[in-house]
């Protein structure tokens, strides 16, 4: 039960409070207060206050430790109830969260706490207001069909490649002319390596001809083409057991596209609030400078087929200016950019 409190009461905690703006009793009071007299918003914001303010749990005397257990607990109850009286409320108005607006249901998990807001944060090149989509949907990108139709033709020559010592190198690699960076224990590590059939705008011309399959795949892929930059296209590898750590592309101009290969479950991606498990011969596309990470919890190796192509959102001109752009840049430097997919 909630402890009441009196008018003398609430004065003098109205006085500590101001003398002391985070004391820790003094807000759980102040909150009960509000309880008592039906005021769950007001009590809710006094008894988070109190949690924000109280130390760590090793720090409180065991009574305190209970009544913020207490506070927390109201706290959570008051959310269920708050929840259920929206949604209640917003289906009785015909809201079907399975068949309204998906973007209006994300609103919604935010409000409850249940989603985090993830935005664009490119570590090179920023195109502003282009929308803050981390997985696109399928329906916008039709040439998947004929991508997904070569999964057997691709994942065959994939498997000859395999047979080759040494065809696959680590993904991330250092620059001579560049501080060396941490990278999270991903720098020249085999477990996450790629096969690359073009590489930062260029033909590998001896692996292209290995995989015939892929480039007939990709015919009508609108893909993100930037002297010195893009498209590339690769296998990734992604060794058992291995994880790669959060990160966040280098530009947002573009989107990723993987065609999973080789997939023994176990295997997921997550890009900021949303986690998906590859699934074979099923084409996906997000956005890769929002903050991502991906795991291999199986014993086999993964791989999955990675390109990049324009975001549906940039026009040809704005596409166009994205490229002289970075003409322009490589001009100004006259050398080629250290640059990774």
């Amino acid at each position: 039960m909630t402890p009441s409190t009196d008018d003398k009461g609430i004065e003098a905690i109205d006085r500590l409070l101001a003398a002391d703006p985070r004391n820790v009793p003094a807000l759980i009071r102040k909150a009960d207060h509000f309880a008592s007299a039906g005021d769950s918003r007001s009590a809710s914001a006094f008894y988070l206050a109190a949690l924000r303010a109280a130390p760590p749990a090793a720090q409180v005397p065991p009574d305190l430790l209970r009544e913020l257990k207490r506070a927390q607990e109201t706290c959570a109850r008051y959310a269920q109830e708050y929840k259920g009286y929206l949604r209640d409320r917003l289906a009785k108005n015909g809201f079907d969260a399975a068949r309204s607006s998906g973007r209006f249901a994300r609103s919604l998990d935010i409000i409850f706490g249940e989603r985090r807001i993830y935005v664009q944060e490119p570590r090179y090149y920023y195109f502003p207001e282009l929308p803050n989509v981390q997985f696109y949907e399928r329906e916008q990108f039709p040439w998947f069909d004929e991508v997904e139709a070569e999964t057997d033709a691709i994942r065959a020559e994939l498997l000859e490649v395999m047979r080759t010592p040494g065809a696959f190198s680590p993904y991330v690699t250092g620059h001579a002319n560049r501080p060396r960076k941490d990278e999270q224990g991903m720098l020249n590590n085999p477990d996450w390596s790629a096969f690359f059939l073009w590489k930062n705008g260029e033909p590998v011309r001896a692996n292209l001809e290995r995989c015939p399959s892929v480039m007939r795949a990709l015919r009508n892929a609108p893909l993100a083409t930037v002297g010195n930059r893009s498209p590339s296209v690769l296998f990734s590898l992604l060794k058992p057991g291995t994880h790669i750590p959060p990160h966040n592309g280098l530009v947002n101009t573009r989107l990723i596209c993987h065609l999973p290969l080789i997939v023994p479950g176990k295997c997921r991606l997550r890009v900021g609030n949303e986690t998906r498990e590859w699934v074979t011969g099923k084409a996906w596309a997000f956005d890769d400078s929002i903050d991502h990470e991906a795991w291999n919890d199986s014993d086999q190796t993964r791989v999955i087929l990675l390109f990049d192509v324009w975001r549906p959102e940039l026009s040809v001109a704005e596409r166009t200016l994205v490229t002289q752009l970075f003409e322009a840049i490589d001009a100004y430097s006259g050398t080629k950019p250290d640059w990774e997919i």
